[in-house]
């Protein structure tokens, strides 16, 4: 049986390893999350092809008896020099990564849960600082969706009442959005206006390349962000400080 097997990856992470080598974290379509070791120094071609957000196939061999993997070869079909290049797109970029590692890569749905992060930072490549914080937004709410918590903001949870028109407050603790009548018996409320809950809607049928047609006030948007991340905090059972940048 070969030793070497061949995927689809995007690098999420890479750090140092002893004195010249790196240990690389990637999220592969065919067995999510996976960790190899980079041998040699910073003038190494795989060292450079293996940083963080690049993307295309890689080839590691797997050594049983020694227990260990190494990247033997990587083929890159995206570099993104864009990321490096604005400090919201490198945060943002790190927060998605942080998210899907935090994860565990998304659970099985591998190669969904790869195209969900390619699409997001193909267009966070070129995105300006307001709508870097709107694709941080928009890839929680999809990777919520995608986890299969994403919470009804239509309906009241207790009572399933129409409530387009009037504000919903969302649970923590029960991970779901009540009306006001309703809401009095919950605890840790955050209050989801008409506007924000509309351009979740939107964008949550949106792919990240669009978001920029859509415009979402201040007021919606910390709504938005408040949300996103409880909801996301609640499946992790941790909050991850990348989010707040």
């Amino acid at each position: 049986m070969s030793r070497t097997a061949v995927y689809q990856a995007l690098v999420l992470r890479n750090r140092a390893s002893g004195e010249s080598n790196s240990e690389i974290t990637m999220l592969t379509s065919e067995e999510g999350i996976i960790r190899a070791t980079v041998f040699g120094g910073a003038k190494s071609k795989l060292r450079a092809h293996s940083a963080p957000y690049n993307s295309g196939q890689v080839w590691i061999y797997r050594d049983p008896a020694k227990d260990y993997a190494k990247i033997s070869d990587f083929d890159v079909q995206s570099w993104r020099p864009g990321l490096r290049e604005l400090y919201e797109r490198s945060m943002t970029a790190g927060a998605v990564a942080e998210t899907i590692l935090s994860s565990h890569g998304g659970g099985g749905e591998w190669a969904q849960a790869q195209k969900l992060a390619l699409e997001t930072l193909d267009t966070l490549e070129s995105a300006n600082e307001e709508l870097c914080q709107k694709l941080l937004i928009h890839f929680l709410w999809r990777w919520s969706g995608f986890l299969g918590i994403q919470p009804r903001l239509e309906n009241c949870a207790a009572c399933d009442r129409d409530a387009s028109a009037e504000p919903l407050w969302f649970s923590v603790r029960e991970g779901a959005a009540f009306c006001g009548d309703c809401a009095h018996e919950q605890q840790g409320l955050l209050r989801l206006d008409s506007g924000c809950r509309r351009w979740l809607a939107l964008s949550g049928q949106l792919e990240p390349s669009a978001l920029h047609r859509y415009s979402m006030d201040n007021k919606s948007f910390a709504e938005a962000k408040s949300l996103v991340t409880s909801v996301v905090t609640g499946a992790l059972g941790k909050r991850l400080a990348v989010w707040d940048w």
